[in-house]
C-alpha cells in the first residue's frame, strides 16, 4: 500500500473510533442560594458565606455546574417573611432570566425550612425545581450530614423527572413535598418526614427516583402573584390550650392584625377561651382561620360550628398562617378564603 494510502486508512481508524467512543455529556448548570443556618454553622466561629460553604463540597462539580448567591446569612429563627418575598423573587428571576437552567437550590436553617419551602410552593411562577436543604450538624461535628444533603439536592435538582413536583426538601436521601413536610425532631438527621401521605422518592446512589407527585396546585399553577408586593398582610399566630382566657387576646385585636391563626385541639376543636378569640376578631373584621396542634388528621366545618372562622384543613397552623397572608393578598372574604383553604 502506497504511503497516502496508509495515512488515509490510519486517519479514517482514528476518525471512526473518535465517533465510537461515548461523548461526555455536558453537566447541568445548577444556582445555589444560601440563607445561613446549621448547614453553614462552625462550633464558637461564624456562620461560613455561601462560597466556602459550596468551595468545602468538591464532588458537587461532578454533578453540575454550580453558582452561588448568598441571598442572607442567618439562622432560621430569625427568617421573616421579608425574607421570603427576597427569595422568591430572585428564584422567579433566575429562571426567567437563564431559559436552560434546570433548577434552583436553597440551603436554609432546619427551624423554619417548612414555612420557607411552602412559601416558595404558592408563590415561584415557574414549574422548573426549586429544591430546599439543610442539616441537622454543623459543618465540623463528627458526620456532619450537610454535604449529603447538599450533594443530593443538587443530583434532584438537576433531575428532568423532578420538573412539575413543586418545591421540594431534600435531606437524609428523602424527598418530601413543601406542602406536606413537618420538622419532627430536634437532632435526628431524619427529622424531615410526611407523616399523614409519605415521600415522593428517594435519592439513591444511581439515581433520584420518584414516586408520587403532590395533587395540589403549586409554582406555575398558583394563583398568588407577589412580584408587586414590598411586604406581606400581617397574621398573629395564636396557641389554644386547657384554661385559655381569650381575653389576653383582646390587646391584640385591638392592634387590628390583617388576619388570625388559632391553633385549636386534635379536629380543631377550641376551648371556650379560644371561641372568645374567634368571635371577637371576626367581630373587629379579622378573618380567622382555625387550624390543629395535631399533625394528622383533617378539619372538618363541624368543629368550627357557630363561629365565623375558616377551617384550615391539614394545613399545619404554621402554613396556614402564610395560606392566609397570600389570600389576603387577594380577598378578605371568608368564602373566598374558604374556597383557597381547600384548594392548596
Amino acid at each position: 500500500m502506497q504511503r497516502g494510502g496508509q495515512l488515509g486508512l490510519i486517519l479514517a481508524c482514528v476518525a471512526a473510533t473518535a465517533l465510537a467512543a461515548p461523548q461526555a455529556r455536558p453537566k447541568p448548570r445548577i444556582t445555589i442560594l444560601t440563607t445561613g443556618g446549621t448547614i453553614a454553622s462552625r462550633a464558637g466561629a461564624p456562620m461560613q458565606p455561601g462560597a466556602a460553604l459550596i468551595a468545602a463540597i468538591p464532588q458537587l462539580a461532578e454533578h453540575a455546574d454550580i453558582s452561588v448567591e448568598e441571598i442572607v446569612r442567618v439562622g432560621s429563627s430569625r427568617m421573616t417573611p421579608s425574607h421570603w418575598l427576597s427569595l422568591s423573587k430572585r428564584i422567579d428571576a433566575l429562571f426567567r432570566e437563564e431559559p436552560s437552567l434546570p433548577g434552583v437550590v436553597v440551603t436554609h436553617g432546619t427551624d423554619t425550612l417548612e414555612e420557607t419551602a411552602f412559601f416558595l410552593n404558592l408563590t415561584v411562577r415557574d414549574r422548573r425545581p426549586v429544591v430546599l436543604t439543610g442539616s441537622m450538624r454543623a459543618s465540623d461535628e463528627v458526620s456532619a450530614d450537610g454535604p449529603a444533603n447538599l450533594l443530593n439536592a443538587v443530583r434532584t435538582a438537576a433531575s428532568k423527572e423532578a420538573a412539575g413536583r413543586g418545591v421540594l426538601v431534600v435531606l437524609n436521601e428523602s424527598i418530601t413535598a413543601a406542602r406536606d413536610v413537618w420538622k419532627t425532631h430536634n437532632r435526628r438527621v431524619d427529622t424531615f418526614r410526611s407523616p399523614e401521605l409519605g415521600l415522593l422518592g428517594y435519592i439513591d446512589p444511581d439515581g433520584v427516583v420518584f414516586y408520587r407527585s403532590p395533587a395540589r396546585p403549586h409554582t406555575s399553577k398558583s394563583e398568588f402573584d407577589v412580584s408587586e408586593l414590598d411586604a406581606l398582610p400581617n397574621v398573629v399566630l395564636v396557641a389554644d390550650y386547657a384554661g385559655f382566657d381569650g381575653t389576653l387576646m383582646d390587646g391584640v385585636i385591638a392592634r387590628r392584625p390583617a388576619g388570625l391563626v388559632v391553633a385549636g385541639f386534635a379536629g380543631g376543636r377550641l376551648s371556650e377561651g379560644g371561641r372568645h378569640v374567634v368571635r371577637q376578631a371576626a367581630a373587629a373584621g379579622i378573618p380567622v382561620v382555625v387550624s390543629s396542634r395535631v399533625p394528622g388528621g383533617r378539619i372538618v366545618g363541624e368543629a368550627v360550628s357557630g363561629l365565623p372562622a375558616v377551617v384550615a384543613r391539614d394545613l399545619s397552623p404554621h402554613k396556614a398562617r402564610i395560606l392566609l397572608m397570600l389570600a389576603l393578598t387577594r380577598t378578605r372574604q371568608l368564602e373566598d378564603i374558604q374556597r383557597i383553604f381547600d384548594t392548596y
